[in-house]
């Protein structure tokens, strides 16, 4: 069962997707960050009404909603780099490790299907239609 579930994450590109996904999602905060400590305050500066406190500084010293957030796009950014660093060293470097030592040939890769096992699924299939 679990060589099974390990040939299905290490076929294709499972791993990559999934990296793809974290890291998304820890770019999408910083850009958040970035729009919502940086920008933000600038339209803000303009009108409208927006209360922060951290590091920075208030581009009009009496309107609080002109505050530039630094402290929070560095910590948005701290996270990211944080995420990135726990998804290369546990996930990106160990499957890496393990597609070099099948390509050395010290460990088996993904189990492929027989040709007797292709032959029944396309006999299935084509049954299957048949029957529609």
């Amino acid at each position: 069962m679990l060589k099974g579930f390990k040939d299905f994450l290490m076929r294709g590109n499972v791993i990559d997707l999934a990296v793809a996904v974290v890291i998304g999602a820890a770019f999408t905060d910083v850009v958040k960050s970035f729009t919502d400590g940086l920008l933000k305050p600038l339209l803000n500066s303009a009108g409208g009404a927006r209360a922060a406190d951290g590091l920075g500084f208030r581009i009009i010293g009496s309107k609080e909603t002109t505050f530039l957030d630094f402290g929070g796009v560095i910590n948005s950014a701290i996270n990211f780099v944080i995420v990135a660093a726990i998804i290369y060293f546990l996930i990106v470097l160990p499957v890496k490790h393990i597609q070099e030592r099948r390509k050395r040939g010290q460990e088996p890769g993904p189990a492929e299907p027989t040709d007797v096992e292709l032959l029944k699924e396309i006999r299935d299939l084509l049954k299957h239609q048949q029957s529609r």
